[in-house]
């Protein structure tokens, strides 16, 4: 068979392939909310508060994020950064950085987030993530991006208060699980139960190489929640969460997700507001801390100098070029 005769028979193949799909039997999601450039401004606030996980950072406002230049917008993007120009005082909270929440609160649908940029560096530990706005963790948590020092893979994982542990066999995904249970993870460190992303293109260097990509999650009380990652240049990048004007999106077209945590009466209920309730959707940088201090030691960080964390963090403000977020748009849907 002739080369193009052959790339025909396999195009034909897989539109056969797609149109025998029936849309009844799949999750049809229509667009209810989306957000671009200055439009996270309306509808996001800048939180000041102290990191609640003892980073080196100080969380600035709108007024003096834009002033300094840490956020910005343009037709097309949305900008958060971190301080990269100035030595931190040892007596100041930490390196100037941005937290924003959403104004309003989301239950069950579909979040499609369109990144190109996220922060990468040593001491950097960026997340993208949804969260009660009441008691912690009653309400749960649930984490989208996450990891630190700008290596490695992403992490995904969902936080509960006790009555939600994850099955360790039967899970439809590709990543591979670091904890079960939903409050401590499996080394009792309120890590949560986790789903590492084999790919290298989900976090850091490697998605800034690639030109950043799609994060696509679904929150459902009954189903549970499953996340999908594609990186911009996958040929199997579905066009309904690749197109920005998609009005509705199919579940069904999406292949298997790399993270599921699944909800089931005996395991982890769902439709117990207790462990799932309304979340805020949060953007943020912060620095060392929990995470990213706990592991700086065999990071690759220190260096011959052998460089703390916080003094990292403190004393070289251009290792904190790349530190920042560009999102291109943020989209909700909600079930049809």
């Amino acid at each position: 068979m002739e080369l193009d005769n052959m790339i025909s028979f396999i195009l034909f193949c897989w539109l056969e392939f797609l149109s025998s799909i029936t849309v009844t039997n799949a999750a049809t999601y229509n667009l209810s909310r989306s957000w671009i450039g200055s439009g996270f401004y309306d509808d996001f606030t800048f939180r000041t508060f102290d990191d609640p996980t003892h980073g080196r950072v100080n969380y600035v406002d709108l007024d003096t994020a834009r002033s300094n230049n840490l956020s910005f917008a343009s037709d097309n993007a949305f900008v958060m950064r971190a301080d990269s120009t100035n030595v931190v005082p040892s007596s100041a909270r930490g390196r100037d950085s941005v937290r924003i929440h959403s104004r309003e609160t989301f239950s069950d649908g579909v979040l499609v987030l369109d990144v190109r940029h996220m922060p990468i560096g040593c001491g950097t530990w960026p997340a993208f993530w949804t969260c009660t706005p009441g008691s912690w963790p009653v309400g749960g948590e649930i984490d989208i991006i996450e990891g630190v020092n700008g290596i490695g893979t992403n992490l995904a994982s969902l936080h509960t208060p006790p009555g939600c542990t994850m099955p360790t066999t039967g899970r439809m995904m590709t990543g591979n699980f670091t904890g079960n249970d939903c409050v401590s993870g499996d080394g009792g460190s309120n890590s949560g139960c986790g789903v590492s992303d084999p790919r290298p293109r989900s976090f850091g260097q490697s998605f800034n190489d690639g030109l950043g990509g799609y994060f696509v999650t679904r929150r459902s009380a009954t189903r549970g929640i499953a996340t999908w990652f594609w990186p911009r240049l996958d040929p199997f990048l579905p066009y309904d969460i690749s197109n920005p004007s998609s009005s509705s999106i199919f579940e069904s077209l999406w292949s298997t997700p790399w993270a599921n945590f699944p909800s089931s009466p005996n395991m982890c209920d769902m439709t117990d507001a207790n462990l799932l309730s309304p979340h805020e959707i949060i953007f943020d940088l912060t620095f060392c801390g929990d995470w990213a201090g706990s592991v700086w030691s065999g990071s690759g960080c220190a260096g011959d100098a052998g460089w703390s964390c916080n003094d990292w963090v403190d004393q070289n403000p251009n290792a904190f070029a790349d530190a920042y977020w560009e999102i291109s748009e943020l989209r909700w849907y909600v079930e049809a």
